[in-house]
């Protein structure tokens, strides 16, 4: 019996001698798809012959010690030889690593002993916060929503408001699977608004160094704000004074369109005069047998002058329908009768028509 222990406990000893010579790192690699793996296989002993690795049980990779690596059909693995570890070390590398590599991969020492690690391969997706950037009043209830699609596996969300984390309890997730299972990930943000903030959704996993992230601004009216270089200008007072300043062009435009309208165009009274004016001329000019000037306008005095020329104008027409002649008028001279002859139509009624000849 005491031989028996003896020989169990030599046979410990020699098995934890042969495993501290033996070692694989990291025991777990988390890598995003498309990223390279790369775990270590150290020994420090001397008398193996043959690595071989394997990636979830098919051997993929064959190093001999005397030769190096090996030919491998499989294009997106390699080793390179370590010389940071004591011993024969060497790096399995695995390119672009796709989600069906997720897995074990075992480093085998053949005849001697073999160590495996987890493999796990993650998807990074795309995060966004819906909508634009938004304008509350103060105490007004915003709400955001932040949608986390297409990753693998299922994100973890926060919310920041102002580079300051916003408390789980604030907020709500909901999750779900698609095809390939790929996760997508919407959560909703609602809180008063107090002053005008940048407000942040962030979306990771384990595998990504620096979470994703997407933001909106929030402005908030009627604030003025000043922290340091941030100073928020008042919306309202700005909006009422950009409407005062439009209302003004408003009617500064009214009023010269109004001006230059009323000075292209003639009033009503106006044109009566114009037309008297124009009507005192040809009567004018028929008594004297002369022509109408209508580019003459007459001002200031001269409009007196006209004026009584019109009335004894008026006076000699009324003077001739009130005093009728023969119609025709008999002269010893016919050339001098025809040169001083002038007729004048005088409509009395629609029907009746007068010839006259004044001398």
């Amino acid at each position: 019996m005491d031989i028996f222990s003896l020989l169990m406990l030599l046979l410990s000893c020699r098995i934890q001698a042969v495993g501290a010579q033996m070692k694989l790192s990291p025991g777990t690699l988390t890598v995003l798809r498309g990223e390279e793996a790369r775990l270590t296989c150290s020994t420090s002993n001397t008398h193996w012959t043959v690595m071989v690795w394997l990636l979830n049980g098919t051997a993929v990779l064959t190093i001999s010690k005397e030769i190096g690596v090996l030919p491998s059909i499989n294009p997106n693995v390699t080793a390179e030889k370590s010389r940071v570890s004591q011993g024969d070390s060497w790096v399995f590398v695995l390119k672009n690593t796709q989600r069906h590599n997720q897995g074990q991969v075992t480093c085998d020492l053949q005849g001697i002993d073999r160590k495996t690690a987890s493999l796990f391969v993650q998807e990074k997706g795309s995060v966004r916060v819906i909508g634009e950037d938004k304008l509350a009043f103060k105490g007004q209830s915003v709400l955001f929503e932040c949608q986390a699609a297409r990753w693998y596996p299922q994100p973890t969300l926060q919310w920041q408001v102002n580079d300051k984390k916003v408390s789980q309890g604030e907020y709500n997730i909901s999750s779900e699977e698609s095809g390939k299972s790929l996760f997508n990930v919407t959560s909703n943000l609602s809180f008063t608004a107090a002053k005008s903030s940048n407000v942040e959704c962030l979306a990771s996993v384990s595998a990504l160094p620096t979470p994703l992230k997407s933001s909106v601004r929030l402005t908030v009216v009627a604030e003025v704000v000043q922290e340091g270089d941030d100073c928020t200008v008042p919306v309202a007072v700005t909006a009422s004074l950009s409407a005062i300043v439009l209302l003004l062009l408003l009617c500064i435009c009214t009023v010269l369109w109004y001006r230059q309208r009323t000075q292209a165009k003639l009033s009503p009274q106006e044109t009566i005069r114009f037309d008297q004016s124009v009507s005192g001329r040809r009567l004018v000019a028929e008594a004297t047998r002369g022509t109408v000037n209508l580019g003459y306008s007459s001002e200031g005095p001269k409009d007196a002058v006209y004026n009584e020329l019109s009335m004894e104008t008026r006076r000699q027409e009324d003077f001739v329908s009130f005093h009728k002649v023969p119609d025709v008028v008999s002269s010893s001279s016919q050339s001098l009768h025809s040169e001083n002859q002038a007729q004048v139509c005088l409509e009395e009624t629609s029907k009746n028509v007068r010839r006259i000849t004044t001398v």
